[in-house]
């Protein structure tokens, strides 16, 4: 029986496949040396929430509705990295402490869950609704959203609650500072407080909003004066 002898591969093409095969095995030691990202939310404090069983409820519109519109934040910081000041020009992007979405949607989802909890009502954003029902729309634009570590964060907000169905709008603005500790757990902490104390404004807003319009609805709406301003410590 004869048997055909296979050609040889030429010497250059095995090292390069051993070569190859070692700088693949090189990638894979540094990605898996490499350091793990960490994700934070700014949403609600989940000791309030995440004992409670889980459940279905549906329930009737309230008398009024309100919609949390897409939330403006200053470009430098719109990022799922975490932005951190290192001083008064100077910021440093953290690439393993990330955001778990945009922070402008971290804030529109903090806002909203809190104000629909404050008001007992619905953030309708994006979804059909009844046209006899009052609707109000909470819009926010973030001037500063600063974050300073071992020391404090900043948010300066100018934020408007308007009517859809009217022409009353009031224009506010809330500037809040909050101490942190060393961490970046603190600064996320710090920032879900002042957004909290920026929702009770807008809660209050929202309220005295929709009584105005039910009291004036004879004799035209009066906009109310803008809550007391926040300033933190």
């Amino acid at each position: 029986m004869m048997f055909a002898r296979l050609p040889r591969p030429p010497r250059g093409l095995v090292r390069g496949t051993v070569f190859a095969g070692a700088l693949a095995g090189l990638a894979a030691l540094a990605a898996c040396s490499s350091p793990s990202s960490r994700f934070y939310t700014l949403g609600a404090d989940s000791a309030a929430g995440s004992a409670a069983p889980a459940s279905t409820r549906t329930s009737a519109a309230p008398a009024w509705l309100i919609e949390v519109a897409p939330i403006d934040v200053p470009p430098q910081v719109s990022k799922n990295q975490l932005v951190v000041q290192t001083g008064p020009t100077q910021v440093q992007v953290l690439e393993q402490e990330r955001w778990a979405s945009l922070p402008g949607d971290e804030i529109r989802r903090a806002l909203s869950t809190s104000l629909t909890q404050q008001l007992n009502t619905i953030d309708v954003y994006g979804t059909a609704y009844p046209d006899g029902t009052p609707v109000y729309r909470v819009s926010m634009n973030v001037q500063r959203f600063e974050s300073w570590p071992g020391s404090h964060t900043l948010i300066d907000a100018v934020w408007s609650v308007r009517a859809v169905r009217g022409s009353a709008v009031m224009t506010c603005r809330s500037v809040v500072s909050e101490p942190v500790a060393g961490g970046y757990d603190a600064l996320v902490e710090g920032h879900r407080k002042g957004l909290q104390q920026i929702s009770l404004q807008l809660g209050s807003a929202v309220q005295a909003m929709a009584a105005s319009a039910s009291q004036g609805k004879s004799k035209g709406v009066a906009v109310p004066a803008c809550p007391s301003a926040v300033v933190g410590s």
